[in-house]
């Protein structure tokens, strides 16, 4: 039994281990956490309740109202000045009521489509939320394990030029390098001090990213995956075609030009005639010396048609029309916007991975060249002690610059998913 809860333990303390430094645990808590994305959720919300509002303009509403009122009349003469009793008159009354909307020039039948469109809208705003904090979550991520890279080569080099100062130092004394060789190590010993500064301040900042992006504190080793097999568009024009069925930016616009007509709509209809049929019921109870009660009930229809208000009405289907021709406009303006954001994303994706190999080739060629001039230099051989430096600045630049590259090209991966509609939890995790 000991043995079984063991095995129980290092099971789960192994998964939660493996899960808690892994891209996709940091994405999740991102996607559960995230004030941003959290108050969008809450926004579409009470966006889809604008439906159900709509829809009560469709159904009768009922009214149940009573009042009660007494009076009493003093000092009472008739025509000829004689005096007529005083009189008391309570009067007791219950009505309920039931209105119904028969037509009102299509506007009811607008304004519920036009909130199927906002709710639609809504649904799509929370997607661009929810596709900006992934990728915020995934690069902040991603630039995390750059900046500790950075950090621990710039913390490396100074090591190296810590030991080079010392055993140049020596050298000088023996007088097998001059007093400028061990003056240039030490000036390059001060410049690496500076930029491990530097990267440490750096990292120090992306840690304050990290923490509020993705809500969660960083964790003590992270997991480095940048093999991710996200499925990417085969060339620009499959790209295009996405970004064109499903950019959330570009749907948002769509929408909000087919809500522009039906504003439009709405105010036409403030200028067609609206018919309406009204029932009650009544209950008059009058307790006076006499006891009189009455039941009443009613029906009433109504027909409304709107001549002019001001020339308001005509005034503000102007302004919806012109609305209309503004979103239109946007429109356009937004989908040329979407392509040329897709086409630079496409090209950002091809470049960063040309460039991540190129990289990969100068950190083992600056690393063989470093090796062959620091033996060179330590056997006593020809080589100086700036050739020694630039060597080992080459390295460490070739090294932060691959670095760079990796978190790069994987950003460049989820920049383009974004900007063809298909950045989400569910398409990562399949990856």
């Amino acid at each position: 039994m000991k043995s079984f809860l063991v095995i129980i333990f290092l099971f789960f303390t192994y998964n939660f281990s493996y899960a808690a430094t892994d891209l996709i645990f940091f994405l999740e808590a991102a996607h559960k956490n995230n004030p941003k994305l959290n108050a969008e959720r809450k926004n579409f919300k009470a966006t889809k309740e604008n439906i159900n509002i709509s829809r009560s303009e469709f159904l009768p509403s009922v009214s149940v109202s009573g009042d009660i009122d007494s009076s009493q009349s003093t000092n009472k003469t008739d025509q000829s000045g004689s005096s007529i009793a005083d009189s008391n008159l309570d009067t007791e009354t219950k009505k309920i009521s039931v209105d119904q909307k028969i037509f009102q020039g299509f506007q009811g039948y607008n304004s519920l489509k036009k909130s199927e469109l906002e709710t639609k809208k809504a649904n799509f705003e929370l997607r661009e939320v929810e596709q900006s904090v992934i990728f915020d979550a995934a690069s902040v991520y991603l630039d995390f394990i750059y900046k500790t890279k950075s950090k621990e080569f710039n913390l490396a080099n100074v090591d190296l030029l810590e030991r080079q100062v010392e055993s140049d130092s020596a050298r000088a004394q023996r007088g097998e390098i001059t007093l400028t060789d061990l003056a240039q190590s030490e000036s390059s010993l001060a410049g690496a001090r500076a930029d491990y500064i530097i990267s440490e301040t750096e990292l120090l900042t992306t840690i304050a990213n990290f923490e509020r992006i993705i809500t969660t504190s960083v964790p003590k080793e992270i997991e480095e995956n940048f093999n991710l097999n996200i499925n990417l568009p085969n060339n620009l024009d499959e790209a295009l075609d996405l970004s064109e069925k499903n950019n959330p930016k570009l749907i948002i616009a769509k929408l909000e030009y087919e809500i522009s007509k039906r504003k439009l709509n709405i105010e036409k209809g403030e200028l067609s005639p609206s018919a309406s049929i009204n029932y009650s019921k009544s209950e008059t109870t009058d307790l006076s010396s006499t006891v009189d009660k009455t039941d009443k009930e009613s029906v009433k229809a109504t027909i409304t048609w709107p001549i002019i208000k001001g020339g308001k009405n005509y005034s503000s289907i102007k302004k919806q029309k012109l609305k209309k021709e503004q979103q239109n406009l946007i429109l356009k303006d937004t989908r040329n916007e979407v392509n040329t954001n897709t086409a630079n994303a496409w090209s950002l994706y091809q470049s960063s991975e040309s460039v991540l190999k190129a990289t990969q080739s100068q950190v083992k060629a600056a690393e063989i060249a470093n090796e062959g001039i620091t033996l060179e230099y330590d056997s006593g051989n020809n080589r100086t002690t700036l050739e020694v430096v630039q060597s080992r600045s080459l390295l460490l630049n070739a090294r932060i610059a691959h670095a760079k590259a990796e978190r790069d090209f994987v950003i460049s991966k989820f920049r383009l998913l974004g900007e063809i509609g298909s950045l989400s939890l569910e398409n990562i995790k399949k990856s």
